[in-house]
C-alpha cells in the first residue's frame, strides 16, 4: 500500500459538473524522502520509512542526526513506514506522482487539540434553552442527563390514553412488543414500542 505524509493547508470548495458545491480539504502531501528500507533478513519485515517537512538541527538528536546523513538529506520533522511499497532506493524523494488521477486514497490525521471542553462542544449538548425565566448561569451547564434507570440501560416509555397512563420499562436488548391486558387479565392490545436510541 503506498503512501505520503503531509499536513493540511486549509479549506476550499468546488462545483461539480451538476453544479454542486463540494467543500474541499487542501492537503500538501510531500515531497517525501525516503530515508530507510526495512528487510526481511535484517527487521523481520518489509517496510519503506519516509520522512516530511524539514527541521532545524539544532532541534534534532545526534541518533536522528546520523539517521538522515545516511540517507542523504535534512532533518525532518515527521517520519512513518508503509509497506507494499513500489520499488524505491534510499534517498529517493516521492511526489503525488506516486498516485494515478482515479486512485482513491484513505486519509488519516490528527486533530487540533481542544483541551478541556465541556459538554455543548464536546457532545453536541444544546444547553438549559431559554436564557431567562431563573436559569440564572446554567446556560451550558450538563443539567440532568436521563431519568432514574436502571443499570442495564433500561428504556422507559409512556402510554396515555382517555382513562390511564402506562409507563413501561424494559432493558433494550428486549423486543419492544408490549401486550396490553386490563385488570381481569383479558388480551386488550398489543403495542410495538418505537424508541429511538
Amino acid at each position: 500500500m503506498s503512501g505520503l505524509i503531509g499536513k493540511k493547508i486549509g479549506m476550499t470548495s468546488v462545483y461539480s459538473a451538476e453544479g454542486k458545491n463540494i467543500p474541499c480539504t487542501v492537503i500538501e502531501a510531500g515531497p517525501c524522502v525516503v530515508t530507510q528500507i526495512k528487510t526481511v533478513e535484517k527487521d523481520s519485515y518489509e517496510a519503506v520509512q519516509i520522512a516530511y517537512d524539514d527541521k532545524s538541527e539544532k532541534h534534532t538528536s545526534n541518533s536522528l542526526l546520523g539517521h538522515f546523513k545516511k540517507a542523504g538529506t535534512t532533518p525532518k520533522r515527521k517520519m512513518a513506514e508503509f509497506k507494499g511499497m513500489p520499488e524505491v532506493n534510499l534517498g529517493d524523494t516521492l511526489t503525488v506522482d506516486l498516485f494515478n488521477e482515479e486512485d482513491w486514497v484513505d486519509v488519516t490525521g490528527i486533530s487540533k487539540g481542544k483541551g478541556f471542553q465541556g459538554v455543548v462542544k464536546r457532545h453536541g449538548f444544546g444547553g438549559v434553552g431559554g436564557q431567562t425565566h431563573g436559569q440564572h448561569n446554567r446556560q451550558r451547564k450538563p443539567g440532568s442527563l436521563a431519568m432514574g434507570l436502571t443499570a442495564d440501560t433500561a428504556e422507559a416509555v409512556t402510554f396515555h390514553n382517555a382513562l390511564k397512563s402506562f409507563t413501561f420499562r424494559y432493558p433494550r436488548h428486549v423486543d419492544p412488543v408490549v401486550v396490553l391486558e386490563d385488570v381481569q387479565g383479558n388480551h386488550v392490545a398489543q403495542v410495538e414500542l418505537l424508541v429511538e436510541t
